[in-house]
C-alpha cells in the first residue's frame, strides 16, 4: 500500500505545551521504517504549515486560540484532500484539534468519490462539544461536532464542504464525557461504546459490528487514534489522562481486526506529548499498534484484501 505520512504540529488545541513536538517523536520511533518494514510505500509529507490566523471574536469568552486553531484547521483540510488522493494519509498530530482538518478534508474527498466516510473515535473523551458549550475553552474537545456538521461553527471554523454523518460515527473507549457532550451525542446518533461497556461485552464483538456497517455501505473509514484511548499506565505521555482505559492486549486486538478487515483508509495518531513521557515508552507503543493496523501479525490470518484503490 502507498502511505503519506502528513505532520500535523498543533499544540494550541490543547491545555498544555508539548504536543507540537508528537510527529517528532514518532518518526524517532521508527513509525516510517516499521511501515516501510511491513512492505508499504511510504512518503514522508513532512509538516502542515499553519495558514495566516485572522481575527475572530466568540461570547464564549473561554475559548482559547480560536483564530489559531482555524487556521489550522484549513491548513491541515487542505492537506488531508490532497494526501487522499492516490495514498493513505497516517496524520501525527498535535493534539486532537489536528481531526477538525483531517476528518474534514477527507469527508470532502470522500464526498467526491461517492464513497460515505466512516469515524471510528479512539479516545477517552468524545471530542463532541460545540464552540458554545465548551467550558474548558479547550478546542481540542470540538473536532468531532464541527466535521459532523454540528451547529455554531459558522463564520468562526472553515465553512464545511462535507459533513460526516454522526451515525456513521463509532466512539469507542470514552470514560471522561460532560453533560453537555452526552446530550449531543444522543440527538445526533453517535454509536457510543464507553469503557464499560468493553468491559461487559468485549472489545472485538462491539467493533466487528461497527465493521460490518463499514463493510456494507462500501464505506471509507477514517480511524482517529488517541493516546488516553489507552490506560495511562501504559501510556503516560498525555496531558488528558484518565484512568481505566485500554489495555495494551485491547488495544492491539482492535488494530489487528482492522487491518484484518481491509476498510481503513486513513489514520490519525493524536495527543502525543513527549515532554510527559518515559524514555519514549508511549511513542514506541503508538508506533507498534500502527504496525498491527498496517499488517504486522504474530499468525498469518485469512484476510480481505483492502477496499482502497491505494
Amino acid at each position: 500500500m502507498r502511505c503519506k505520512i502528513v505532520g500535523a504540529p498543533v499544540q494550541d488545541g490543547a491545555g498544555r505545551m508539548g504536543c507540537e513536538m508528537g510527529p517528532s517523536a514518532l518518526r524517532t520511533a521508527g513509525l516510517v521504517e516499521v511501515l516501510s518494514g511491513l512492505g508499504h510505500a511510504v512518503e514522508d509529507m513532512g509538516a502542515v504549515q499553519a495558514m495566516p490566523a485572522r481575527r475572530i471574536s466568540h461570547g464564549n469568552l473561554a475559548l482559547k486560540a480560536l483564530p489559531e486553531i482555524s487556521a489550522w484547521t484549513s491548513a491541515i483540510a487542505a492537506a488531508a484532500y490532497a494526501a487522499s488522493e492516490d495514498a493513505m494519509p497516517i496524520f501525527l498530530g498535535g493534539d486532537h484539534s489536528i481531526s477538525a482538518g483531517t476528518v474534514s478534508g477527507l469527508a470532502r474527498r470522500a464526498a467526491e468519490t461517492g464513497r460515505p466516510l466512516f469515524v471510528l473515535w479512539l479516545d477517552a473523551h468524545p471530542d463532541f462539544h460545540t464552540l458554545d458549550t465548551t467550558a474548558s475553552g479547550n478546542l481540542h474537545g470540538v473536532p468531532l461536532a464541527y466535521a459532523s456538521g454540528q451547529p455554531g461553527f459558522h463564520g468562526y471554523f472553515p465553512d464545511l464542504p462535507a459533513a460526516v454523518d454522526p451515525k456513521r460515527i463509532c466512539t469507542m473507549g470514552l470514560r471522561s464525557v460532560d453533560p453537555a457532550e452526552r446530550s449531543a451525542l444522543n440527538q445526533a446518533g453517535v454509536t457510543v461504546h464507553d469503557m464499560r461497556a468493553i468491559d461487559e461485552h468485549g472489545i472485538a464483538p462491539l467493533l466487528r459490528a461497527f465493521l460490518a456497517r463499514v463493510s456494507a455501505e462500501d464505506g471509507l473509514l477514517h480511524v482517529s487514534l488517541d493516546v488516553d484511548f489507552l490506560d495511562p499506565s501504559i501510556a503516560p505521555a498525555v496531558g488528558t489522562t484518565v484512568p481505566g482505559g485500554a489495555t495494551f492486549r485491547e488495544a492491539h486486538l482492535a488494530m489487528e481486526m482492522l487491518s484484518d478487515s481491509g476498510l481503513v483508509s486513513s489514520l490519525d495518531l493524536v495527543e502525543l506529548n513527549p515532554f510527559l513521557d518515559e524514555r519514549g515508552r508511549t511513542a514506541t507503543l503508538m508506533v507498534d499498534l500502527t504496525a498491527s493496523l498496517m499488517g504486522r501479525r504474530i499468525m498469518d490470518r485469512p484476510t480481505r484484501s483492502h477496499s482502497g484503490s491505494f
